[in-house]
């Protein structure tokens, strides 16, 4: 049903999944930027058809909202949602004999600005395992939060200017919203603010957020881009990091921030292990991480798989 050739294409239907460079037909699953690319004819959800807007200008798309089945190229395909960010979407192809399931980047906990992800059963998984290793075991969403509200406040009360770096798609409106959610308002860098505008005409409210200017109310956090810094323009800062990576000590130092919170948009160890069983499916290949999760897989008695070992292109 599917191919690998530096990436997964689906077999008769002739349709890359997640290229980074132009292709004639491309399905879209969520709109960072690892995972677009300029194609001829995109299919996406139109959430990610918005983004990818934003982001690449007017393109030519084939929107699939979501549970809507579409034929095409002789397979049913079906969108699902990831709970990744806006729009994320995991992918189901069928056909008479056999079902494949694409997931992108997912999580299977609640999300505060996306859709809860549901995975279909399939034959064949094709799973994105970024966090697939043990130590990559995250904490309670709840003691995340705990975490990043009790240090923003502690900023507030201190005087200082609460600066939480977060990615500009996904996270920075997951931590937006949270703060909303406890009384904090939110002044937003431009690049983050302008995706959140598409949030919010996608239904997706976020709460009190205004652009960053040249200086920010009393009261107020900042949400910004990883490793941008104001300079001397917002005086005393207090500089976060929200990052499933956050579980590694090391992350405060290579982030360059006071605190680093484990607050993640990805699949932990134990949910990457949990959708396989969800999943149940006869084959599993891993991508996009570490070559020890397909082992441990077929440790656990999955056909596991890594297609993308070889530069060759594999048929499956």
């Amino acid at each position: 049903m599917f191919f690998w050739d530096g990436g997964v294409k689906l077999a008769g239907a002739d349709l890359a999944i997640d290229f980074r460079h132009r292709q004639p037909r491309g399905f879209i699953s969520h709109a960072h930027g690892d995972h677009i690319a300029r194609h001829e004819y995109t299919f996406c959800t139109p959430e990610t058809a918005r983004l990818v807007e934003l982001r690449l200008g007017r393109r030519t798309f084939r929107e699939m909202p979501y549970r809507r089945p579409l034929d095409w190229g002789g397979l049913r395909l079906t969108t699902f949602p990831a709970g990744h960010c806006l729009g994320s979407a995991m992918l189901l192809a069928e056909n008479d004999d056999e079902s494949l399931l694409y997931t992108g980047d997912f999580k299977l906990g609640p999300s505060a600005t996306a859709e809860p992800a549901e995975l279909p059963r399939a034959d064949t998984l094709i799973i994105e395992s970024t966090y697939g290793k043990p130590e990559y075991r995250l904490p309670p969403r709840d003691e995340a939060i705990a975490q990043l509200v009790r240090l923003v406040r502690e900023a507030l009360d201190d005087g200082a200017v609460p600066v939480i770096h977060a990615y500009l798609l996904g996270k920075g409106q997951e931590v937006t919203r949270i703060l909303n959610d406890h009384g904090i308002p939110v002044v937003q860098h431009r690049h983050i603010y302008r995706i959140s505008q598409v949030y919010e005409r996608c239904g997706v409210a976020l709460g009190r957020v205004e652009p960053l200017r040249s200086s920010v109310p009393s009261g107020w956090a900042v949400v910004a881009p990883p490793r941008w810094h104001p300079g001397e323009t917002l005086g005393r800062t207090v500089r976060i990091a929200a990052t499933g990576w956050a579980v590694d000590a090391s992350a405060r130092w290579r982030w360059k921030v006071d605190h680093a919170v484990p607050l993640s948009d990805h699949a932990d160890y134990d949910e990457l292990l949990r959708a396989v069983e969800l999943v149940q499916p006869s084959r599993v290949y891993c991508i996009h991480g570490p070559a020890s999760f397909a082992d441990r897989l077929a440790e656990l008695g999955h056909d596991a798989r890594l297609p993308g070992r070889s530069t060759q292109r594999w048929l499956f």
